[in-house]
């Protein structure tokens, strides 16, 4: 709860609405190698002139569900959110090479291997090997909801799809795109950032719950 409440104030967000977001128990736990959708509070201007301060989900134009340990429904959507990572480094788990191109439901980002793989729990994405420089592309077509940062100030990509679904791109720069943009699948989003470990994190996530993303690009 304490490494919660430091990020809650970083943000200058509440440790409820940071804990409602991602679906936090009681306990208001956060796992290492997390990573956490901020409400970031903006003060606004409405159209029609009146102050709004705004905590709200990426993306405009309809309406995401209540994450079930929310008590009241999230106001309209305004603001931008930003992804927290708590990253402890973990052992590559060696896959088989991504496919360039895919006949699911999205397309690999990048290709290359499956070095870090989906847990609940543990990984809310996937990690996929590709030298710096690569080209990150759009999973599927969508608008690009918040472009943001982490704490190590590093972009973060988020892009809102049909059906509630959210696809988020880590671990990257040299940004081809912007907020409200419009994309299509396989257009080149920003390209894979150079570390100790060049590496794309893509997640999948339906409303605010992280899903495994294979099942979506198989």
């Amino acid at each position: 709860m304490g490494l919660l409440i430091t990020i809650a104030r970083l943000y200058n967000v509440s440790v409820r609405s940071l804990a409602d977001w991602n679906g936090l128990g009681k306990d208001l736990a956060v796992r290492e190698g997390q990573f956490l959708l901020i409400p970031v509070a903006q003060d606004q201007q409405t159209d029609a002139g009146t102050p709004l301060a705004a905590t709200t989900t990426p993306g405009a134009g309809s309406p995401t569900p209540t994450p079930p340990s929310a008590a009241t429904p999230l106001p309209e959507e305004k603001t931008e959110v930003a992804a927290a990572a708590v990253v402890a480094p973990a052992a590559p788990v060696l896959a088989k090479p991504t496919k360039a191109a895919s006949k699911g439901r999205m397309a690999f980002p990048v290709q290359g291997p499956i070095i870090r793989e989906y847990a609940k729990g543990k990984n809310d994405g996937i990690g996929i090997g590709a030298s710096a420089g690569t080209s990150v592309n759009a999973a599927a077509a969508g608008t690009v909801a918040a472009i943001t940062e982490n704490t190590d100030n590093l972009p973060i990509i988020v892009v809102k799809h049909p059906n509630n679904l959210l696809t988020v791109y880590a671990n990257v720069d040299g940004l081809k795109v912007k907020k409200g943009d419009i994309v299509s699948r396989g257009q080149q989003l920003a390209s894979v950032r150079s570390g100790s470990s060049d590496f794309l994190h893509f997640e999948v996530r339906d409303g605010f719950d992280s899903v495994d993303p294979l099942p979506y690009l198989q």
